[in-house]
Parts: C-alpha cells; structure tokens; sequence
C-alpha cells in the first residue's frame, strides 16, 4: 500500500466518523513520518469514499490443475510458433545481408 493509499483511507475513516479530514489528523494518524506537501496534495485530491476504509484483502489464488496444464500447454505451442517465426526472419536477414554485401563488392 502506497503512503497515498494510507492517507486516503485515513481521510475517509475520520470522515466516516463526523470529522474533517485535517493535515493535522492525517499526520498524527500515519505509521511513518511524511513531509507535509504530499499529504496536502493527497487531501486536495481526496474524495469521501465510506466503503474505502482499510487496505485491500488478499485473496487466495485458486487455480485448477487442469487449467494450468491447459495453460502451460498453450504457452509451450506460442511460444514455439513464435521462435519458429523468428529463426525464419533471421534466416531472412542473413540472406538480405549476404545480397547486400555482395552488392557492396560488385
């Protein structure tokens, strides 16, 4: 969570209980020191949001087996076309250097 981040959620807790959102109370709030213009400028910003009151929840991932092989599989064949479509180029490039250079020594 970034220090705006914090502070955001600090305007909206002392909002949501009845208070103005002061750079004062912001600042005896914070868990660390931060210089005073970017909680000015953060407050300048600010909107009320009431639901936006605490950092956000990790949630578990969930994947499913099946979808990872699925996926890992999908990869593996793009990324093969891909590499075949690029060793193609460079056998391209080489034989547009190869002309170029015996264009050079006519």
């Amino acid at each position: 969570m970034t220090i705006n981040d914090e502070i955001i959620i600090l305007a909206n807790q002392l909002a949501n209980g009845g208070n103005k959102p002061t750079v004062a109370l912001i600042k005896a709030k914070l868990n660390k020191k931060v210089a005073l213009p970017v909680i000015i400028s953060t407050l300048k910003a600010w909107q009320h949001q009431p639901n936006l009151i605490s950092k956000p929840k990790k949630t578990p991932c969930v994947i499913e087996k099946n979808n990872v092989a699925a996926d890992t599989e999908t990869f593996r064949q793009k990324f093969s076309d891909e590499l075949a479509q690029m060793k193609q180029e460079i056998i391209e490039l080489k034989r547009l250097v190869k002309q170029l250079v015996a264009q050079k020594e006519k």
